[in-house]
């Protein structure tokens, strides 16, 4: 009698075990970890999915993590969309509270529950960026990422430095441009900022023809060959862009703002910045030297505009 009391005393007391595993209290490990305080916790937004229905996530960045808590959903971005998301129910009336987490381009991270709803009532949701919103505070919603390619630098302030320089519009460089077949190509700025640099171009049409923007190349090239041949080029490619332009209308001027890894260059190096038209041959190229970069505006006391 006695062995079967234990027993049945052993198998309550596994049960209420069980039973308090399941229910979190955020007094880990019998006490010995922290509890997450509050100001440190990346609120979710609450979704609803369904399975006839699409819900379209339309973020402020280009996507470049997705994550879902599980087999009941299904999410994938939109095809030439890099910042639409599409999210569906993959079963049918899943009754388990799910979850969905997205870190985008610019550093920002996005996390949300998730729950089936027959007819959702919000199937095309923007997600807004904080720089536009009219405040100057992260919001708990949001957590700012860091990306290998950017080292200790915040995306966020990048986009902000970005921002800043192109709103500012100051031409602290008169010395470097090209100018022919009627279009204007400038540095108007170069400045740094921890381990970057940040070129601040102006591309001026002076003609009544449109121009096409194919592409711009950041080049390091020998000094002899500068302008005339691609021998011995190094290409360095942009970290970030801020107005990222494919158009130029007839006398109209427009900016840019493109972010490289901080570098300087040997006596016999030049950079070369070449500006290519689509379907055209109104290409512009002028040259950086050393000189220039390592007189780069240091931009540490720079007023960010949010």
């Amino acid at each position: 009698m006695k062995i079967k009391q234990l027993i049945l005393a052993t198998i309550l007391l596994a049960g209420t075990f069980s039973a308090n595993a399941q229910i979190s209290s955020g007094d880990l490990y019998q006490g010995m970890s922290r509890s997450i305080p509050n100001g440190r916790v990346v609120l979710p937004y609450g979704l609803d999915v369904t399975y006839e229905k699409t819900l379209h996530l339309i973020f402020p960045a280009q996507i470049r993590y997705v994550d879902l808590g599980s087999s009941n959903l299904i999410a994938g971005k939109a095809e030439d969309a890099d910042n639409v998301l599409r999210v569906k129910a993959a079963v049918r009336d899943f009754e388990t509270e799910s979850n969905l987490s997205v870190i985008c381009d610019d550093g920002s991270f996005y996390s949300f529950n998730v729950k089936y709803a027959e007819e959702p009532e919000r199937l095309n949701i923007e997600m807004q960026d904080f720089l536009h919103s009219g405040t100057n505070n992260l919001p708990t919603n949001k957590a700012d990422i860091y990306f290998k390619e950017l080292g200790n630098q915040s995306p966020v302030l990048v986009k902000l430095i970005m921002k800043t320089i192109w709103q500012n519009d100051r031409r602290e460089i008169k010395h470097i441009g090209s100018k022919k077949f009627g279009i204007q190509f400038l540095l108007r700025g170069l400045y740094s900022h921890n381990g970057l640099l940040y070129f601040h171009l102006q591309t001026k049409n002076q003609s009544q023809m449109p121009y096409n923007i194919d592409f711009i190349t950041f080049k390091v090239v020998d000094k002899k060959i500068a302008k005339r041949t691609a021998i011995q080029e190094q290409i360095l490619q942009p970290l970030r862009t801020h107005n990222n332009l494919t158009r130029i209308g007839g006398l109209q001027t427009q900016r840019s703002v493109f972010v490289l890894e901080q570098f300087t260059l040997p006596d016999d190096k030049v950079l070369e910045v070449t500006l290519f038209e689509q379907n055209g041959g109104r290409h512009q190229t002028f040259v950086v030297e050393n000189e220039d970069l390592i007189h780069a505006k240091n931009i540490d006391n720079l007023k960010l505009k949010f």
